[in-house]
């Protein structure tokens, strides 16, 4: 991933027309990375609205009349959009490849500025609630249990997972590399951020299970765990409620509005996806 930082050469005043002209930029946001899709639009920090996709995989059909839909409930048209925030990976190879080739068109077309964030940070933003153990019989998705650590986890197949792994901690805690890296903050419980301790990485699930299945509980949550979360059913570890799993359009705006304030766009010449590794090729052989 390519990226234009805002430098030691930037002065204030630059700084500061960047940051005054993303608050009224209009932004859309996209999430293609896993099985369900989304697009976002949004005017500055406000989000104007979200719409997912109907099914699973549908990521090139629906992608264009989406963000036409939102464009014109909201009164817009293309060459409105001041800046695209897109998922980077990892995750679906197809879907990754459709987001970057369609920033990389925005801006040849309207100079439209782009903003990368990672796909697991944006599962990771999707565990905002207060964090409390359910009474009995209470329904999953009110009063939901969330551990002090979580794991994002997509299905990578071969028996993988692209995974990371997050510890809660206090808003007002020094600013870790991690954050200072990825040019956001990620919101968590208690108006706590999550803090990456584990970067995106390829495990299997017995290495999960070996490496994090100990005392303190790790809650698990990402569309990896739709066929697979029978494999997770050990002590130590808790599997989150499906609200959690699935990436979102609107979580991709809310970590990728931070970098554009800092003015940290990407370079649309270097942009590339973040594929973690290389996809896999099945060779049909002439019989």
């Amino acid at each position: 991933m390519g990226s234009l930082e805002a430098s030691g050469r930037t002065t204030v005043a630059g700084h500061q027309r960047v940051s005054n002209a993303t608050q009224e930029a209009v932004i859309l946001a996209v999430e293609t990375s896993s099985r369900i899709g989304s697009a976002a639009l949004a005017v500055g920090p406000d989000l104007l609205q979200e719409l997912r996709f109907s099914a699973p995989m549908q990521h090139s059909v629906e992608i264009l009349p989406t963000i036409s839909e939102l464009l014109k409930r909201h009164g817009h048209v293309p060459a409105d959009l001041d800046q695209i925030h897109i998922a980077i990976g990892p995750g679906s190879f197809t879907g990754l490849r459709i987001a970057v080739t369609m920033a990389k068109a925005m801006h040849l077309a309207n100079a439209v500025r782009i903003v990368t964030v990672d796909s697991l940070d944006v599962v990771a933003a999707n565990v905002t609630d207060r964090p409390a153990i359910p009474a009995e019989g209470q329904d999953e998705n009110h009063g939901t249990f969330v551990p002090d650590q979580i794991a994002a986890l997509f299905d990578a197949k071969r028996g993988q997972f692209y995974a990371s792994v997050y510890q809660r901690r206090a808003q007002n805690d020094r600013p870790d590399t991690d954050s200072t890296e990825s040019g956001y903050r990620i919101p968590g419980p208690y108006n706590g951020l999550w803090q990456k301790i584990v970067p995106d990485c390829l495990m299997t699930a017995g290495e999960i299970i070996e490496r994090f299945a100990g005392t303190d509980p790790l809650g698990l949550l990402g569309d990896g765990l739709f066929y697979h979360r029978d494999k997770f059913n050990t002590n130590g570890l808790v599997i989150l409620p499906e609200r959690y799993w699935s990436p979102r359009a609107a979580n991709v705006h809310r970590l990728g509005y931070q970098k554009a304030l800092a003015g940290r766009f990407d370079d649309p010449l270097a942009l590339t996806p973040f594929y973690l590794r290389g996809p896999q090729v099945t060779v049909r052989k002439n019989l």
